[in-house]
């Protein structure tokens, strides 16, 4: 299956409003989330009823996330009920820009400004089931982005740390973290941002059980794959501008302390289409880091 995108025009950051001052008095939460605790599976009216009652979340939102949920099954693209929980609890309206807030959960990659955008709900729903992230497992994304991703990471495990090379992106992002903090969503608190280069990781953090690349490169960075602890998971879209294979990356070690790595495509030789991983150069970000 052939999967693409929208082609994106890069937009300046005047016109970007985040959408969490939007939504922000509709969505205090009243309590703190257990860890273990999460919404019924049973049913929309259920669901939306649980939710408004323990995370003061909008009914209009909770039921397009609903709707949305439902066509991630029915594609197989969220199969284990913590990946659902994940995907049901995380507010996506609170991280697209004001602009984007009623299309928040369409299929589609929508703009977030800076020339890159918020990854749709299929393949981020994909992408985070594929690696198995177990509570407690330390993650890193590359690409912060929107914030989305590593909020969706959030409510899988309490170590997530994501890069993020657009010091303005990263800024306005650490900003929307800090308010849906102050709205409630004390899980939050878990994601430690970064600015710079992800390409190189971060090896201070390291090792990593899990890595999850939001950018596309033509080759798997020797120093992501270093850091991914023995036995740990890696998903990275790989190949050429516009046409990446989505790669599960499987660093196994051996009896003998030797490693090997396996590779699967988690849309069966399906393509999408990523923005690149970009790099920094002296006078700031230089081109991508294609051929590297």
């Amino acid at each position: 299956m052939m999967l693409s995108r929208r082609e994106l025009m890069l937009c300046g950051a005047g016109g970007l409003v985040s959408a969490a001052s939007a939504t922000s008095a509709a969505a205090r939460v009243p309590a703190p989330l257990d860890t273990a605790d999460g919404p019924p599976l049973t049913g929309k009216a259920d669901y939306i009823q649980w939710m408004q009652k323990n995370r003061g979340e909008a009914a209009e939102f909770l039921g397009q996330r609903w709707d949305r949920f439902e066509q991630l099954i029915a594609h197989k693209d969220v199969w284990d009920d913590r990946n659902k929980r994940a995907y049901l609890l995380t507010p996506r309206e609170r991280f697209v820009t004001k602009a984007n807030i009623a299309r928040a959960y369409e299929w589609h990659y929508l703009d977030i400004g800076y020339g890159v955008t918020i990854t749709g709900p299929h393949t981020v729903a994909r992408m985070t089931n594929s690696i198995d992230v177990r509570h407690g497992d330390k993650v890193l994304e590359i690409g912060t982005g929107s914030g989305y991703q590593s909020a969706y990471l959030s409510y899988l495990t309490d170590k997530v740390y994501s890069i993020e090379i657009i010091k303005p992106l990263a800024a306005r992002t650490r900003g929307i973290y800090d308010g849906l903090i102050a709205d409630g969503y004390t899980e939050y608190k878990h994601i430690s941002t970064r600015t710079g280069d992800g390409y190189y990781g971060l090896k201070e953090e390291a090792p990593f059980e899990r890595i999850i690349v939001t950018c596309g490169i033509d080759h798997i960075p020797p120093p992501l794959l270093q850091q991914l602890r023995p036995n740990g998971i890696m998903v990275i879209p790989v190949g050429p501008p516009g046409a990446q294979h989505v790669l599960k990356v499987t660093k196994k070690q051996a009896a003998d302390g030797s490693f090997t790595v396996a590779r699967s495509d988690i849309y069966q030789g399906g393509t999408l289409s990523f923005v690149p991983l970009t790099k920094l150069g002296d006078a700031g970000i230089s081109g991508t880091h294609n051929g590297g």
